[in-house]
């Protein structure tokens, strides 16, 4: 790799992203970063809605994007996912399974089955099925897959959530492996930021963000953003990371993983 300025390892102009659960949240902002560092960018969701506005948003700030609604557990759907991004702008180099979540928590004991299967494929299995979609519509490029801190230790509550993160870690490792060197594969585990998602699943709303700093004791000081989430993203996804594949990157403000 020839020397080139910091600027430029940062520079994804030339690349083609797709972002799964890019309607709201954490996607948006991975979104977004990557739309301003240069880079065409396909949003993906099951809400239309949500994804056109993105999209639509990246668009009046001077990038390429479209809105292709998408069901990441439907192995057909997100197939046509690919090659929806190479149709429109002649190449695939990025991917990033960021959907996910589960609102429930509660012990194990008490978790309905059905939830626990829920969770297992829109955690696990889309994130298999978005890595086997993204490596056959790739000649070179990253993966990056959305985890969490659940998944590398005990989290009392949401052991299903949990289990579902840990295997998403197990898959990033192994892939990296495997489909390297063209195609490196990391992870990104945020700390607490206050999606709806995760005030869902913690019985809060937003006007209880104080009392979720306080129970995270966050060093830093401050609750997560999806600009957090999409500047590591960045990061991995561009040539500043060329040497860089296997990890997962923490991103909490200096929290312990939960």
């Amino acid at each position: 790799m020839t020397d080139r300025s910091t600027p430029q390892l940062f520079d994804m102009s030339g690349h083609v992203a797709v972002v799964t659960g890019g309607g709201r949240g954490i996607g948006a902002g991975i979104a977004r970063s990557f739309a301003e560092a240069g880079a065409a960018v396909v949003v993906a969701a099951r809400r239309t809605d949500e994804i056109e506005r993105v999209a639509s948003d990246l668009r009046q700030g001077g990038a390429s994007a479209i809105a292709v609604p998408t069901d990441v557990t439907d192995d057909d759907a997100v197939e046509a996912l690919a090659q929806r991004a190479v149709d429109e702008f002649g190449s695939l180099t990025d991917w990033v399974n960021n959907a996910g979540g589960s609102p429930m928590r509660m012990p194990l004991m008490e978790l309905p089955r059905d939830e626990w299967d829920r969770t297992l494929a829109l955690n696990l299995t889309a994130v298999y099925i978005g890595c086997m979609a993204a490596a056959r519509h790739m000649t070179t490029g990253s993966i990056i897959n959305i985890s969490s801190g659940a998944g590398s230790g005990p989290v009392p509550g949401s052991a299903h959530y949990g289990a579902s993160k840990a295997g998403t870690n197990s898959l990033t490792w192994t892939l990296s492996a495997e489909l390297a060197p063209e195609i490196r594969v990391n992870g990104v585990a945020p700390g607490a930021i206050p999606t709806e998602v995760m005030l869902t699943a913690l019985g809060r709303d937003e006007s209880q963000l104080d009392e979720l700093l306080a129970d995270w004791n966050i060093p830093l000081g401050r609750l997560g953003t999806p600009q957090d989430i999409g500047a590591a993203c960045l990061y991995l996804a561009s040539d500043a990371a060329s040497w860089v594949s296997g990890e997962i990157l923490r991103v909490g403000g200096g929290a312990k993983a939960r």
